[in-house]
């Protein structure tokens, strides 16, 4: 082989390797190794190669060997996290993707695969910190804008994961992962049309093998518009092309139960069941079903994943949907009695912090407590909690004891049947003469508590009045109130402020 051979073979493994012809590029880059074992391109494009062709162990192997060649390439270093993430080092892959960096901080494919990672690792702000990154760079990225918007969305940033969504698209036109991001943000903006039509669009679009997570989500935005027929025929094709799947088998249990369908939706949640979908959550949806026993409060993994996803809009919907009033009407139960004027309060189930506002003026410090991070987040933008913690209300409430002058529950009963462990709680949390304000869905002609079609608890007024009387209250005031409209009804509830009497 002549002296510049090798150089040749390479020019042409290179030219094969841009067009995707592998196999023929790999048998030249194998014969420049033969010739020169450490030469650092074909050592490293071999590498790409075996990545390419699924072999993500071969392709760091490669990629290492090129990289004790010449370690100041960028290049290289960004393939090599590439492939560390394929085998699931994360950690590996974030260290080689911030050496590219270090080496050249303008790369912009390396910024964009090290917001991957961080994704990947639930570092969300740093991920979108990373993609920005990327996009300064490179401001026609439709990939990283598409994962900009998907970070976004999981940041609760609904609006704006909607914007960058589109700017991918602006940049390349059809592209169904962006199609989808849109549908998602469109979705949790409530804008269920336009949500079903970035999908419709993304199914269009969509590898096979992709389509059926689409087909899913489409089926949560026409369930959420009151399409539950289309809903239903969304989640049935999701089931055909993944029959396996968990979760589109149980959002199809929800709709059919939804549609008065019990029988078939008590199949379709026992299948989800066996699939593997959330074991406590399908299990209280088929006690409200009437398929065994009732348990005693929400799964609490139930009640933060249903949170998380509201937190974005949720202030919009409950107040602007829903007609939700409960904070206001708890806070006119407190007016005018003795010592509306608190040291200490604590908004039990806070969420994003709509009784902060009534709250506040009444106590020289506020404190709230919330399952949902997401929410919590939202709640801390307002500046008028003086703590929060995102804990699980009777574990949290174990510790602090003798601690509020007053305890207030807006719309969080409806997530506990047995009511006496929670006042047992909340009266060793009080100081003595402290008051607890709650609201409870009402449950009539029944004694106890039931699970209600929505999966949330209603309470027979007798039942409260004796767990607050065997956790030492006094009933200071109780009415009759409408809490919400679900479905276009009034949802009827009842107020409650009780007196911690004893010490």
């Amino acid at each position: 082989m002549s002296g510049s051979a090798p150089s040749a073979l390479l020019g042409r493994a290179v030219a094969l390797h841009q067009q995707g012809l592998l196999e023929q590029a790999q048998a030249l880059y194998e014969q420049v190794l033969a010739a020169d074992p450490r030469q650092f391109d074909a050592l490293h494009l071999s590498g790409v190669i075996a990545r390419q062709r699924g072999d993500a162990a071969r392709a760091v192997d490669l990629i290492r060997a090129a990289l004790q060649v010449d370690a100041h390439q960028a290049r290289a270093h960004c393939n090599l996290g590439a492939a560390l993430q394929d085998l699931g080092q994360a950690d590996a892959a974030l260290q080689s993707y911030e050496t590219a960096l270090r080496l050249d901080p303008r790369y912009a494919l390396a910024w964009n695969n090290r917001g991957n990672t961080l994704r990947r690792l639930q570092r969300l702000p740093e991920a979108l910190d990373s993609y920005e990154r990327a996009l300064a760079q490179q401001s026609n990225y439709p990939e990283a804008w598409c994962l900009r918007a998907i970070v976004l969305n999981d940041l609760g940033r609904h609006a704006d994961a909607a914007a960058s969504a589109e700017q991918a698209l602006a940049g390349r036109p059809g592209y169904a992962d962006a199609q989808q991001a849109l549908g998602n943000a469109l979705q949790a903006l409530e804008r269920f049309a336009e949500s079903v039509a970035a999908y419709d669009c993304a199914l269009a679009g969509a590898a096979p093998g992709h389509r059926a997570e689409i087909w899913c989500a489409r089926g949560a935005a026409l369930k959420k518009s009151g399409d539950l027929a289309r809903a239903l025929d969304s989640y049935d094709h999701a089931l055909l092309l993944r029959p396996g799947y968990a979760l589109a088998e149980h959002y199809r249990a929800n709709v059919l139960r939804a549609l008065g369908r019990r029988e078939e939706a008590v199949q379709a949640y026992r299948r989800a069941r066996e699939l593997g979908a959330d074991p406590a959550g399908i299990g209280f949806a088929l006690a409200a079903l009437g398929e065994g026993e009732a348990p005693k409060s929400a799964p609490a993994g139930y009640v933060k994943e249903l949170f998380d996803q509201y937190a974005g809009h949720f202030d919009r919907h409950l107040v602007g949907v829903l007609g939700y009033r409960t904070p206001e009407l708890l806070v006119a139960l407190l007016h005018g009695g003795p010592g509306a004027q608190v040291g200490s309060a604590l908004d039990l189930g806070c969420g994003t912090g709509l009784c902060a506002p009534l709250l506040r003026p009444l106590a020289r410090r506020l404190a709230g407590v919330d399952l949902s991070e997401k929410m919590l987040d939202k709640a801390r933008e307002s500046g008028l909690y003086d703590e929060l913690a995102c804990a699980d209300i009777l574990a949290w409430l174990e510790s602090r004891q003798r601690e509020w002058d007053l305890v207030l529950a807006a719309d969080v009963l409806v997530y506990f049947g047995e009511l006496a462990p929670l006042f047992a709680r909340v009266a060793q949390a009080l100081h003595p003469g402290g008051r607890f304000a709650f609201s409870v869905e009402a449950l009539e002609n029944e004694a106890g508590y039931a699970i209600t079609a929505s999966n949330r608890f209603a309470h027979a007024p007798a039942y409260v009045r004796a767990c607050a009387a065997q956790a030492g209250f006094t009933v200071v005031k109780e009415r009759d109130a409408v809490l919400r409209k679900e479905h276009g009804a009034d949802v009827a509830g009842m107020l409650f402020l009780l007196h911690f009497k004893s010490g």
